[in-house]
């Protein structure tokens, strides 16, 4: 079992390096979200400011780099660049799930080096709720939380991956009220996320009755881990499994909506994940209701080249962000999340049909009357 965990790992972190495992024929939906320009800002870009508070934290901008790994040697190295970056430019970060250190204690190492090197920065654990379901309990969430000094502990979602995976569990019956229990028992926020297939209204508004405290959608149209399995499968021979992995590929809430979903939904902090490639999708996203953004697909390429290509790639979504803003009017992450936006397309289609109004983000701000 353990062998076959740490393996599993090294799998998901070659393929994602070296293979297209990102959605082909379902988007994010981004796409159909606009900014109405101001030719007249009226603001100062040297002047807007990011910072912002959330889980009682203050982060310099509304960005976390999501779970991607631990577990195995080269997982070291790169949570270790991550939480260089993140500590310097007062951001945060998750890890990937710890099951592999609690089956195997010298595995530790590859996932608290994080808070070694990110003394100051919101650190999240990460547990699978599947585990949950086999017999993992507060004990076992309490051991990741302290492993790593956590701030937070994320509780992922991820029934497609399993769905696919060759050795997949698929039991995930009584998982809300084991999270439900996690949630009323330890002291740190209990989040939870899922791996790209979004979480929708319907599953937040439980979430939320039992006690979690923040939700991270982890939509649709960026990575997608059914396509990872696909090629694990493909690799084992399992052409059974390879072949759910093809068909499902593209399964799931496209982010922008899942998002839009859950925000309207809920009153605890939303996190918006998957398929965030730039600080567009980033400002987009707050401005949709989001509290934090967070992306890993950019990060993880970014961290094998080291600490400093790191530290230049969010930079860079940090600048991008402060120009959304500036072309937006927003001085402020609070003033954006009260920009006017057009929702058109596939997004505007999903939300109507789902009893959602994508009307009323048009409304907002406006100083005029008509």
């Amino acid at each position: 079992m353990i062998k076959e965990t740490r393996k599993r790992k090294s799998d998901h972190i070659r393929i994602s390096l070296e293979k297209d495992v990102q959605a082909k024929n379902v988007t994010t939906c981004f796409e159909n979200v606009y900014f109405v320009h101001r030719a007249l800002p009226e603001i100062d870009k040297k002047e807007i400011k990011l910072e912002t508070k959330v889980f009682n934290h203050k982060f310099s901008a509304p960005l976390i780099v999501g779970a991607i790994t631990g577990g195995t040697p080269e997982a070291t190295k790169i949570n270790a660049t991550i939480a260089e970056a993140v500590e310097e430019l007062g951001l945060g970060m998750g890890v990937g799930s710890q099951r592999a250190a609690i089956e195997n204690k010298k595995l530790e190492k590859t996932f608290s080096i994080v808070r070694e090197k990110a003394p100051n920065a919101f650190i999240i654990a990460n547990l699978g709720g599947i585990q949950l379901v086999n017999g993992y309990s507060v004990k076992e969430v309490r051991k990741i939380i302290k492993m790593i000094d956590a701030d937070a502990v994320a509780i992922h979602l991820n029934p497609l991956q399993e769905a696919v995976q060759p050795e997949g569990q698929t039991n995930f019956r009584g998982v809300l009220k084991k999270i439900g229990e996690i949630a009323s028992a330890v002291d740190k926020p209990v989040i939870v996320k899922e791996t790209g297939a979004g979480i929708a209204a319907e599953e937040a508004e439980k979430l939320e009755s039992v006690g979690v405290k923040g939700i991270d959608v982890g939509g649709a149209g960026g990575t997608s881990f059914a396509a990872v399995e696909y090629y694990r499968a493909k690799e084992k021979g399992n052409s059974f499994q390879e072949v759910l992995g093809k068909v499902f590929w593209d399964w799931g809430i496209p982010t922008a909506v899942s998002l839009i979903e859950v925000s309207q939904t809920v009153k605890i902090p939303v996190i918006a994940s998957g398929g965030i490639r730039n600080g567009v999708d980033v400002a987009k996203a707050i401005a949709l209701g989001a509290n934090l953004t967070s992306f890993s697909q950019p990060a993880l390429k970014a961290s094998v080249k080291g600490a400093e290509e790191m530290k230049k790639m969010l930079s860079i979504i940090i600048e991008e962000l402060k120009t959304v803003m500036f072309l937006a009017g927003a001085s402020s992450i609070q003033d954006l999340r009260k920009v006017p936006l057009v929702i058109t397309g596939k997004a505007a289609d999903w939300l109507k049909m789902r009893g959602f109004n994508p009307e009323k983000y048009a409304r907002r701000g406006r100083k005029f009357g008509c």
